[in-house]
C-alpha cells in the first residue's frame, strides 16, 4: 500500500549520495595513506644523503691517498678550503703554494661559498646537509699514531666531537657521533 505524496510503507527512499561519516572515513584513510608515504619519502631522502656522504667521502679518501703517493704525506692542515686547494692541486704538504694536476673535481662537490676553487682559497667541501667535511691532519708532536688523517661528515643532525681518542683515532662510540659519517668505516 501506498500512502499519497509518500513512498511504500517500510520502505525509506535515500536521495543517492554519500553520508558524512563515509565521507570521514574515507578521508582519514587518504590523510594515513599521505603521512606513511611522506615518512617513507623523508626517510629515502635522508638515505641518500647518507649515501652521498659516503660516496664523497670515499671520494676525498681515494684523492688524500694518491696525493700521499705523490708528495710523500697528507695535507698538513685542519682546515677544510686548504684541504681543497690541496686536493686541487694548488698547495704542497707544508701548504707551500705549487701548481700540479687537480687530484679532485671540485664540479661533483657542493661547495660554499659560490666562486671558482681554483682562484678563491676561501672555498670549503661541504657534505649533503650543508656543513663543512671535517678533516684532521695528524700530529706527531700530540702522540698521533693513526697512519692517517681523519674525515668525516658530522651526519644529519650535524654534531659530532672534535676531539679524537689517544693517538689520533676517531671515537665513534660517543653519544654525539652516532649518527657520525667517517670515512673508511
Amino acid at each position: 500500500m501506498v500512502v499519497p505524496g509518500g513512498s511504500p510503507r517500510g520502505r525509506i527512499r535515500r536521495a543517492p549520495g554519500f553520508t558524512l561519516i563515509e565521507l570521514i572515513t574515507v578521508m582519514a584513510i587518504i590523510a594515513l595513506l599521505a603521512a606513511v608515504l611522506i615518512g617513507a619519502g623523508r626517510r629515502a631522502g635522508e638515505a641518500g644523503k647518507i649515501a652521498r656522504a659516503k660516496a664523497e667521502l670515499a671520494a676525498i679518501t681515494a684523492a688524500l691517498e694518491v696525493y700521499h703517493r705523490l708528495y710523500g704525506d697528507y695535507p698538513q692542515t685542519n682546515d677544510n678550503a686548504r684541504l681543497l686547494q690541496s686536493l686541487l692541486g694548488r698547495r704542497g704538504p707544508s701548504n707551500a703554494s705549487l701548481t700540479g694536476r687537480p687530484l679532485l673535481d671540485a664540479a661533483r662537490f657542493s661547495l660554499a661559498p659560490a666562486g671558482d676553487p681554483l682562484t678563491d682559497a676561501s672555498i670549503r667541501l661541504l657534505d649533503p646537509w650543508e656543513r663543512p667535511y671535517v678533516y684532521a691532519y695528524m700530529t706527531p708532536a700530540a702522540g698521533w699514531v693513526n697512519s692517517s688523517p681523519v674525515l668525516y661528515s658530522t651526519g644529519p643532525d650535524g654534531v659530532g666531537t672534535e676531539t679524537l681518542l689517544a693517538g689520533g683515532f676517531p671515537d665513534g662510540t660517543a653519544p654525539s657521533d652516532a649518527d657520525t659519517i667517517f670515512a673508511n668505516r
